[in-house]
């Protein structure tokens, strides 16, 4: 079906921004001179959480008003806040998700549980998907997982509906909320296995390839069979290259505030100015709102865009910000299990062949993996979910997972 041109545009830019709560500081009164004032003390980091403790819940609730489409195939979903661990500091936190038991009995065995990682939706807590009768489209993952006769399970992603920032693209906490909502899934769903798959599309992708290869140490008590990544954030240190950012697509100029306010959450220190100017900067409010708001006001933000506005200023800057995006590309280690690589060749946001260098990296590193790159297809493309849901079904069967890496890597 054909789309208008202006609202193609104003979807791609919807799937790339939003990302943080603006914050004020407060001018504090000036103590009298005759006051002592003691030194701040630093922020108390919670426990992480060990054991039966990762992935329990602190409350659990039936969702009534679920999206008709899952509904209509008998499945019921229950809310959910449980436990994990922040990748920044290795506290511990509390997560957000929604887990979906389908209709009929179990198998023998237990249901397979999948993990979702959903995609970029936002930073602040009205973006938490689990606010949303669809999961802010979500639903449209699950449904397909559901009629498989899977327990599904979709994290909010620490952040979005809980206390603190959410650390946009920060893999490993990524990860620890995707392995983390498996064990909250067989919490809630008693006749959950405890074999498990995740899938996840864009920043998605990227939490399920980073699952993937936590899935032996974190994942320790789960039996983890694979992952399929579709258009993963897997390694954007390509968005700095020769010290610049420019030229930028227009989605990946779109983009750009949210990965600056992903990385401040780990380095503090990060100016944004360094980065972005004009009405990029100028608008939080409109750039970094949920992806499903203000799509008129992001359009304008769009039209108003010149070359000066995106870039570092220096080239120490660049080299900064490349040294962030290096710190959290994707592989970092070898995955626990085969992983699917979905790119489509027209993606404007995530360069394919930034994603294929990082498959390279992973079959250097012994990984399994199953590249496929599909012609005519753009950034997190809905026609390449069935064949991710057939790999995941495949995996669940025992079937050997393919590997492209033998054939010489990537094309």
């Amino acid at each position: 079906m054909g789309v208008r041109p202006m609202r193609t545009a104003v979807v791609a830019l919807a799937g790339v921004v939003a990302l943080t709560a603006c914050t004020t500081d407060e001018a504090s009164p000036s103590p009298s001179p005759t006051t002592s004032v003691a030194a701040p003390s630093a922020p108390t980091v919670p426990s992480a959480p060990t054991g039966d403790q990762r992935g329990a819940l602190t409350s659990r609730e039936p969702v009534p008003d679920i999206d008709p489409a899952i509904s209509a195939l008998g499945a019921t979903a229950t809310r959910v806040v449980y436990r994990s661990t922040s990748g920044v500091d290795g506290g511990g936190s509390e997560v957000v998700g929604t887990v979906f038991t389908p209709a009929g009995p179990a198998p023998d065995g237990g249901r397979p549980v999948v993990t979702v990682g959903h995609g970029t939706t936002g930073v602040t807590d009205e973006c938490a998907p689990s606010s949303s009768p669809t999961l802010l489209g979500t639903t449209n993952l699950v449904r397909p997982l559901l009629q498989r006769g899977y327990v599904v399970t979709v994290t909010d992603y620490q952040g979005l509906g809980t206390d603190g920032p959410h650390p946009y693209l920060e893999p490993d906490t990524a990860a620890y909320d995707l392995i983390d909502a498996v064990r909250a899934a067989r919490n809630v769903v008693p006749d959950a296995s405890t074999r498990w798959a995740a899938i996840g599309v864009s920043q998605g992708g990227q939490a399920s390839w980073s699952a993937a290869e936590h899935a032996d140490d974190y994942g320790d008590g789960l039996e983890f069979v694979g992952s399929a990544n579709l258009s993963p954030a897997a390694d954007l240190s390509g968005i700095v290259a020769d010290g610049t950012v420019d030229p930028l697509s227009l989605p990946q100029k779109m983009f750009l505030p949210y990965l600056l306010e992903g990385l401040k959450v780990m380095h503090p220190e990060l100016n944004p100015d360094d980065y972005m100017r004009g009405a990029l900067a100028a608008t939080p409010d409109v750039t970094l709102s949920c992806v499903v708001a203000k799509l008129p006001e992001k359009w304008t933000v769009a039209t108003q865009l010149t070359p000066a506005d995106t870039g570092p200023r220096t080239e120490a800057d660049a080299e900064r910000m490349r040294g962030w995006l290096e710190d959290i590309a994707l592989p970092r280690n070898g995955a626990g299990g085969p992983m699917l690589v979905v790119v489509g060749d027209r993606d404007n946001l995530i360069l394919p062949q930034w994603t294929s260098q990082a498959v390279d990296h992973a079959c250097a590193l012994g990984d399994v993996v199953e590249f496929d790159s599909r012609p005519g297809e753009g950034h997190a493309d809905g026609r390449s979910v069935p064949g991710a849901v057939q790999w995941i079904a495949d995996r669940f069967a025992g079937v050997p997972a393919p590997d492209t890496c033998p054939e010489g890597g990537t094309p």
